[in-house]
């Protein structure tokens, strides 16, 4: 019993963390323009991370070597995932990008099979070509059609968050190490590498801030504190207990709540 109170506490956080993110589409939607995309990611995780940086001096617990290293590598990935699903965001409806980003849930399992070495049954081949073709289907518009640039840019995202999830585990599971240091790490990872491109490209941080007025202040906010500081954090403790493919399966119900978010809204 204690066991199944545990994994149902771990099922329902991820959830949570899916609902957030199923309503980062829309409020994303408001927030960016194609000129915006790098300012707004640099913005976020800076926040983002002096959050969670305040949190870590609270605890007065130091980062180890271990976590900074691991933390530094998942990071990038991140910010890799951020980067084209943002830009995707930018070129594509908020509903296509919420339904690709879903694949996911097809994604993991095949590269956790791969790099474990377990074979999957063949029902899964079944089920992932089933739901590769319905996502296609849905997200243009019930014909098959090219993809849009967007929409390959979410896809992106997809596979490589698929990478991150396994790595994470991979990465993670055989040293023991703090929720907490790792998320800042990362989320501090992007919001360097962040901040260093929009030095370069796209609208600069002050300018994106300018824009901001108290509706979208909000909107942004929402975006760091719920849809990054808390999905994150929750992100990395959940998946040290449980299996990448049951993580990647929770989450893939952002289509799901993207919809309610979009329909109630």
């Amino acid at each position: 019993m204690p066991a199944l109170l545990s994994r149902f506490r771990v099922d329902l956080l991820l959830l949570l963390v899916a609902a957030a993110w199923g309503s980062t589409y829309l409020v994303a939607k408001e927030l960016v323009t194609p000129q915006s995309v790098v300012a707004l990611l640099a913005t976020r995780m800076l926040l983002a991370a002096a959050i969670m940086a305040a949190l870590v001096a609270v605890r007065r617990h130091r980062i180890t070597a271990a976590e900074l290293r691991s933390g530094t590598l998942l990071g990038t990935l991140l910010a890799a995932v951020f980067a084209f699903e943002t830009f995707g965001i930018a070129h594509t409806s908020a509903t296509n990008a919420g339904l690709i980003i879903s694949l996911t849930i097809v994604f993991t399992p095949i590269l956790d099979s791969a790099i474990s070495g377990r074979r999957l049954p063949g029902r899964f081949f079944l089920a992932a070509v089933i739901a590769i073709g319905g996502v296609a289907l849905l997200a243009s518009g019930g014909v098959f059609q090219a993809p849009n640039l967007g929409d390959l840019l979410v896809l992106a995202a997809a596979i490589i968050r698929a990478v991150h999830v396994t790595s994470m585990s991979k990465l993670t599971g055989s040293a023991p190490m703090n929720s907490l240091h790792l998320t800042t790490v990362q989320l501090s990872t992007c919001a360097l590498l962040f901040s260093a491109v929009s030095l370069f490209y796209g609208d600069s941080i002050p300018h994106f801030l300018a824009r901001l007025d108290p509706g979208r202040t909000v909107l942004f906010l929402y975006l760091v504190v719920a849809c990054t500081v808390f999905a994150f954090l929750i992100q990395t403790w959940a998946v040290r207990r449980t299996s990448p493919s049951r993580v990647s399966l929770l989450l893939g119900t952002e289509p799901v709540w993207a919809a309610i978010v979009g329909i109630t809204v």
